[in-house]
């Protein structure tokens, strides 16, 4: 019997040092101080030197923090360098722009892996779809999915010459050289489709050994299994990996599954190298821009107050009707207290300008609808979004059962029924926001994200951002 430990990491989102990770209990909120890679490595350094062990990136790995995006990921690479990755895949990697990504993936180390990302209007790929490593007694074939929703629902610059497929069609091909030409005894499969597509791919596909999730940013205490496959996803920005212990004999004879929280121990070389990363600009960061009384966070899936907050500072900014941004994931927790501005770069990093739109009620209706069946559609495979679209000045009521295109109720605008022959207007950021088949006289401003942001937190200290439930499954 040969013993294996696969070590997932997942959604870090350029999250290079320790921050506050939010959980519940009960009611309350608490925070613990965790991630960091320096305590990653310490982490893998430990189960390394308990059995062989395979260290995989599922993506969302060099975007996401200030010193990732302003060194347009370049910052990350020496430092996931000397991690000792074996593969991963993608999807806010292309956020640079799909020649910078690849520009990028060629300083790393180990290979990008995808399966479902080639040059449009071609068959020819443009990542290696999988590899091969002899690990212990072990040759483990590795398999890799990017993100199908790039050249979808993200801003056009992130896929420009490229297309994405699902996947679903050219795994069992895949899966089959692996097996019978290469004769692996473990097939892995690393995919940043979200834990939902990730369930159904392994219900549809057979031959996969383990499945290592992302996108989703599930804290998955105890694995899924899909007929003989085990489905692990380990939470986000670095502050859990996932560790998996397999008992391999022609075939998994046995595993064991632990989500780790990342506190400990630290890697002294990694360590040196975070605080080298981070004190670029550390003055700058750490200066408080004032205050909030609300626990600022992603977490909750049709309204958040971290984007409460970003919506009513950008509403702030003119006679708007309505204020929309993306149902980003991303950004991890503010605790009350001071904000800083290395915070707000955490919480909207591409910093991207503010744009303003003219929208009828129908279109307002129809966007809304079409948001709705992006997360949360019956088929997991049509599911492309974050979380709900983030709005302010909007009031809407919804079946999340009912099917597509009929699941409002009513919508209000400012407390008013919406007319849907009446025009409103909105401020909004990315395309994301307000998708540009959608309305007339779209109009990019000269006001960015974080500047406006700064601003009103100054103005307005402390904050309130709470949940005021706008958004309301009936």
């Amino acid at each position: 019997m040969a013993e294996l430990s696969i070590i997932q990491v997942n959604d870090t989102h350029g999250y290079i040092k320790s921050h506050p990770e939010l959980f519940w209990e009960g009611r309350e909120i608490v925070y613990e101080t965790l991630g960091g890679y320096q305590h990653i490595a310490g982490l893998v350094d430990k189960i390394r030197k308990e059995r062989p062990a395979l260290l995989l990136d599922c993506g969302d790995t060099i975007h996401g923090t200030y010193h990732a995006v302003k060194s347009r990921g370049a910052a990350m690479i020496p430092l996931l360098n000397e991690m000792g990755f074996e593969g991963m895949t993608a999807h806010w990697e292309f956020a640079y722009g799909p020649e910078r990504f690849i520009e990028l993936s060629k300083k790393l180390n180990y290979p990008v892996l995808a399966i479902n990302c080639y040059r449009e209007g071609t068959e020819r790929l443009v990542f290696q779809p999988y590899e091969i490593l002899d690990v212990g007694e072990l040759q483990v074939g590795i398999i890799g999915i990017a993100s199908n929703i790039v050249d979808k629902v993200m801003p056009p610059h992130f896929s420009e010459g490229l297309e994405f497929t699902l996947g679903l069609e050219e795994l069992p091909g895949w899966i089959d050289i692996l097996r019978n030409e290469e004769r692996v005894d473990l097939t892995v499969v690393i995919s940043h489709l979200g834990f939902p597509q990730e369930v159904q791919l392994a219900s549809d596909v057979e031959g996969i050994d383990v499945l290592l999730s992302a996108h989703t940013h599930n804290r998955l205490e105890r694995p899924h299994i899909v007929g003989d496959t085990i489905i692990i996803q380990s939470g986000c920005h670095g502050s859990f990996i996932g560790r998996l212990d397999l008992e391999v004999d022609d075939g998994v004879r046995g595993f064991s599954h632990e989500l780790m929280k990342v506190r400990g121990p630290s890697d002294p070389d990694v360590e040196e190298m975070v605080l080298r990363i981070t004190e670029t600009d550390s003055d700058h960061l750490e200066t408080v821009v004032g205050s909030t009384r609300t626990h600022l966070n992603r977490y909750t899936i049709l309204e958040s107050t971290m984007d409460n907050l970003l919506l009513k500072a950008v509403m702030d900014t003119g006679d708007f009707d309505l204020a929309f941004s993306n149902g980003w994931r991303y950004g991890a927790p503010v605790p009350p207290g001071d904000i800083r501005i290395e915070d707000l770069w955490n919480i909207i990093p591409v910093n991207p300008p503010l744009s303003r739109v003219r929208l009828t009620g129908r279109e307002i209706w129809d966007m809304m609808e079409e948001n709705i069946e992006l997360v949360f559609s019956r088929n997991p495979y049509n599911q492309m979004g974050g979380y709900l679209k983030r709005c302010l000045g909007l009031e809407m009521y919804f079946k999340i059962e009912n099917p597509p295109g009929a699941r409002i109720q009513k919508i209000f605008v400012n407390g008013r029924p919406l007319d849907p022959s009446g025009t409103y207007s909105a401020v909004y950021v990315t395309s994301q926001g307000v998708p540009s088949r959608y309305g007339e006289d779209h109009e990019e401003t000269d006001l960015r994200a974080i500047d406006v942001l700064e601003e009103y937190i100054a103005r307005n200290s402390p904050v309130d951002a709470g949940l005021e439930g706008r958004i309301t499954p009936v």
